[in-house]
């Protein structure tokens, strides 16, 4: 099966530093596979022109089909996303007329004065499309590039997930996965994940899904574990299919070696 991968960037000194937990990434993740996407990397970087333009570039040359950040779209010194995001592109920042529309709109509503800083986030890379922020100021930009869809999301996590829903709703999005993702769950106790590691490994070959055991409790004491069972695939009847079979199987293990299943944890 051909694989839509999928790239994360968060840009920001305070995920780095542990001061704010990494919720975007998480969020954007789980999004992106809902849709059929695989997301096969998250990188972090500091507010620093070239740690940006260097996230961006190397994204880039893995050629995933998408690319989302989060993090420095505002009003301040260290917010360079958007600088960076054209460098790594090899294009200039130019006043784009949709964006500061949007931002002037929102300033003017209140009667607040366009500033420069205010002004610099309608700053995008040449042939950018703005994206509706409808919790903040900031407006998403979308480029596509090599065949690759780009997006750039402010940090605010309330303004970075109605930017991506957006986004999603809107259109843009050229490289839309040819599958979906389907994914269940079985709990069990009294099975060590050590024993049923054999088990797993045999059915993840024989079917070509995934199936990640989440230990919820000690190992040689008191095992408890949650199984993911997860597949991208285009028709649903047939991941459905599928999915039950990985169950049935893990459900005869899991019996052999006197474990109980359970509704929930």
């Amino acid at each position: 099966m051909d694989y839509w991968f999928a790239e994360i960037i968060t840009i920001g000194n305070e995920v780095l530093s542990g001061k704010t937990v990494n919720t975007n990434a998480s969020h954007i993740g789980r999004r992106l596979t809902s849709l059929g996407f695989v997301v096969r990397r998250i990188t972090v970087v500091m507010d620093e022109i070239d740690e940006i333009v260097s996230a961006f570039k190397e994204a880039i040359a893995r050629k995933p089909k998408i690319i989302i950040s989060s993090g420095g779209l505002g009003p301040t010194w260290d917010d360079k996303t958007a600088e960076g995001l054209a460098k790594a592109l090899g294009v200039e920042l130019e006043l784009n007329k949709v964006a500061f529309e949007m931002v002037l709109e929102k300033y003017r509503k209140r009667n607040i004065p366009i500033t420069e800083e205010r002004k610099k986030m309608a700053y995008m890379p040449i042939g950018a499309i703005p994206v509706n922020n409808q919790q903040g100021i900031a407006p998403g930009i979308y480029i596509y590039y090599n065949n690759i869809d780009i997006l750039a999301t402010p940090g605010v996590p309330r303004e970075m997930e109605d930017v991506l829903e957006n986004f999603i709703k809107s259109g843009l999005i050229r490289n839309k996965p040819n599958v979906k993702y389907f994914e269940d769950y079985i709990y069990v106790e009294n099975v060590m994940e050590s024993a049923l590691a054999p088990y797993v490994k045999d059915l993840v070959k024989k079917y070509d899904v995934y199936i990640k055991t989440h230990p919820k409790s000690y190992e040689l004491s008191h095992p408890i574990l949650e199984i993911q069972i997860a597949l991208n695939e285009k028709e649903e009847d047939k991941a459905k299919v599928k999915i039950q079979n990985v169950k049935n199987e893990l459900i005869d293990a899991i019996k052999k070696l006197n474990g109980i299943i359970r509704n929930s944890l």
